[in-house]
């Protein structure tokens, strides 16, 4: 079984910054693409950002030059760097990893329970 464990949601005002973390742990030999997603009351959850384990990433345009994920392969751990804040950021974050769950390479597909974030004055 793995867990995916998310923190650092909160409050924050307009043009602030926080920063997620994801950590994962249990029976695990590897992950590969790791990510952020949310979702918005009303509306279809969305990706923001994922990162391969080399380290490519890709975003989506509406937080480009704004947000940065980044990963610690040896902690098993994303995270996603927000700045320059807007209220429509507002959503439950949810991390996503696609864990290497057997010694001959199996991927499992796992989310973590979210984290609200809410910017607003």
């Amino acid at each position: 079984q793995v867990q995916l464990v998310e923190s650092g949601g909160g409050l924050v005002e307009p043009g602030g910054s926080l920063r997620l973390s994801c950590a994962a742990s249990g029976r695990l030999f590897g992950i590969n693409t790791m990510g952020w997603y949310r979702q918005a009351p009303g509306k279809q959850r969305e990706q923001v950002a994922i990162i391969t384990r080399g380290g490519s990433t890709n975003y989506a345009d509406s937080v480009k030059g704004r947000f940065t994920i980044s990963r610690d392969n040896a902690k098993n751990t994303v995270y996603l760097q927000m700045n320059s804040l807007k209220p429509e950021d507002t959503a439950v974050y949810f991390c996503n990893a696609d864990v290497v769950t057997t010694l001959w390479g199996a991927l499992n597909n796992y989310w973590g329970q979210g984290t609200q974030v809410s910017v607003s004055s």
